[in-house]
């Protein structure tokens, strides 16, 4: 990555506070009761914790996922191989415009550049997609992977893994319909084209990380992201009830789940999703591999009729989801086509 400059420098308001402790409060949800009930039925506390935890949070830990160990710790050690190349070999796979898979150097949050670099790549290759965001085009196009050709194992340990979290993600969205008083398999048909992804990151190490963030504040769109990091805290969520910036503390094997966008929508906001940032640091270098789990582009989004009467109106208009996942990758993509430009 490029030596510290202004690109990378946070408005006042913006920029991190060091000194802010570890949060206890983020809930941490053990799963095994999931594997030890009947098929298609959860535990009443389960599912109370997983709506209290959606409530008041958006965001909670999960432990005893079902996630085998050796498939997560192979993909780790792949992400730690590929992002230990030079940049000359992680450029070979590099993003271009019209491109979503692949490596970036040059992502930006609200329009100032991240402290990260990232990899890419699709859970079903390939993905369809639409081909344009204009709402009368119903022409489709798909997304395909780029793997590098000189880490033959990297491929088939990102297949692996992204199984196992779609597995995961599905139970978990189960337990999200259940816990708003819906049948558990309410939200199975919006995945039969699924659009989820993948994302391995990588924090190097920052001369001035009271300036920069790894990732800038922000939502995710999706349903659900889930997220492994390593031992290195760098995660910060928003609370709610006060707007503090709280630091989520590592907790091993564990996945941090939060709720996005479309379960807003679908939740009529009964869940919110919430913003949340990554810190950087000078001392020690951090990896994380975001999970995207997303809906079928064929989607639309809007509140569920069975969370709506008199008095809970819907609170938001319905959209295509394939429409608003080509508009915001589109966006990226003319973003990096001017950053890579620029060099």
């Amino acid at each position: 990555m490029k030596e510290f400059d202004q690109a990378f420098i946070q408005a006042p308001e913006h920029r991190p506070n060091l000194s802010a402790a570890e949060s206890d409060d983020i809930p941490t949800i053990d799963l095994s009761p999931i594997f030890n009930s009947p098929e298609g039925t959860f535990p009443d506390d389960l599912v109370r914790q997983i709506a209290s935890a959606s409530i008041d949070w958006g965001f909670f830990l999960v432990v005893n996922h079902g996630v085998p160990a050796e498939k997560r710790r192979r993909m780790e050690a792949a992400s730690r191989e590929f992002f230990g190349r030079s940049l000359e070999e992680k450029r070979t796979v590099m993003k271009v415009e019209g491109m979503v898979t692949g490596y970036s150097d040059m992502e930006l949050t609200k329009n100032v550049r991240d402290w990260k670099e990232v990899f890419d790549f699709i859970v079903a290759d390939p993905t369809v997609v639409p081909v344009s965001p204009e709402p009368d085009d119903d022409r489709l196009t798909h997304w395909t992977n780029r793997w590098p050709t000189y880490l033959p194992e990297f491929r088939e340990a990102g297949k692996e893994y992204a199984e196992e979290l779609e597995k995961l993600g599905h139970k978990l969205v189960e337990l999200i319909a259940v816990s708003l008083g819906l049948p558990a398999q309410r939200f199975r048909d919006y995945f039969k084209e699924k659009t989820s992804m993948v994302r391995l990151n990588h924090y190097p190490l920052c001369s001035s990380p009271k300036m920069a963030l790894g990732v800038g504040r922000h939502n995710d769109p999706g349903v659900l992201t889930m997220l492994a990091q390593d031992d290195v805290e760098g995660l910060e969520v928003k609370r709610k009830r006060d707007g503090e910036w709280i630091r989520v503390k590592p907790v091993p094997d564990s996945y941090v789940v939060n709720v996005g966008n479309v379960t807003q929508v679908w939740s009529n906001e009964r869940y919110e999703s919430v913003e949340h940032r990554v810190m950087v640091n000078d001392k020690k270098e951090r990896y994380s591999i975001a999970f995207f789990f997303n809906p079928s582009h064929s989607t639309i989004v809007e509140p569920l009729e069975e969370l709506i009467d008199p008095e809970n109106p819907p609170k938001y208009q319905s959209y295509l989801w394939g429409k608003l996942l080509f508009n915001k990758c589109a966006r990226l993509s003319r973003d990096l086509k001017l950053q890579y430009s620029s060099l």
